[in-house]
């Protein structure tokens, strides 16, 4: 049997309306505990993503000279594998918080690929991204949203190592 473990980390990428200005107060650092909200030029306060959990699919093990795949749930976390076992290890779906205008419906975009590579060169691929979002995803009256998202790996030339990439999320007012 070949074994081929896989880890996989989402780094944080946020997407947003277009820069936002200054505060009506002057305040140019929304964090300050002085500050009011940032509002962007269209009235809105600009979305921000936190990334509250990457996605890690643990480690996974070949069963053969074929490829394999691990798909995760987006809502529970749970593996199912082909082609593959499971060695071991946490198993995460990643979790999202947005932040921006209270009540405001978002659409939000995970891309259809994504590209892994390890330190060694091998490549592996996220594909079927799924979330646990409604049709129509909104901002609460606090002005956040949060949701989870799982998606499929799938070996490239029956490769192992230690896999890493970065998960660009779309995010804009509807």
């Amino acid at each position: 049997m070949a074994r081929s473990g896989f880890a996989l980390a989402a780094a944080l990428v946020v997407a947003s309306l277009p820069a936002s200005a200054p505060a009506a107060d002057g305040c140019l650092d929304p964090f300050a505990a002085a500050c009011s909200p940032a509002v962007a030029a269209n009235g809105q306060r600009p979305l921000a993503i936190t990334i509250e959990s990457d996605l890690d699919v643990g480690s996974l093990g070949l069963t053969g000279r074929r490829d394999g795949t691990a798909a995760i749930d987006p809502q529970t976390g749970a593996k199912r594998t082909v082609n593959m076992i499971d060695l071991g290890g946490m198993t995460f779906q990643g979790k999202v918080t947005i932040t921006g205008q209270p009540l405001k419906p978002v659409r939000i975009e995970l891309p259809q690929t994504v590209t892994l590579r390890s330190p060694s060169g091998a490549q592996a691929e996220l594909t079927n991204f799924r979330t646990d979002l409604p049709p129509l995803a909104m901002l609460n009256a606090n002005g956040s949203l949060e949701f989870s998202f799982g998606a499929t790996i799938t070996s490239k030339n029956a490769q192992g190592g230690d896999f890493r990439g970065r998960i660009p999320i779309r995010v804009e007012y509807y």
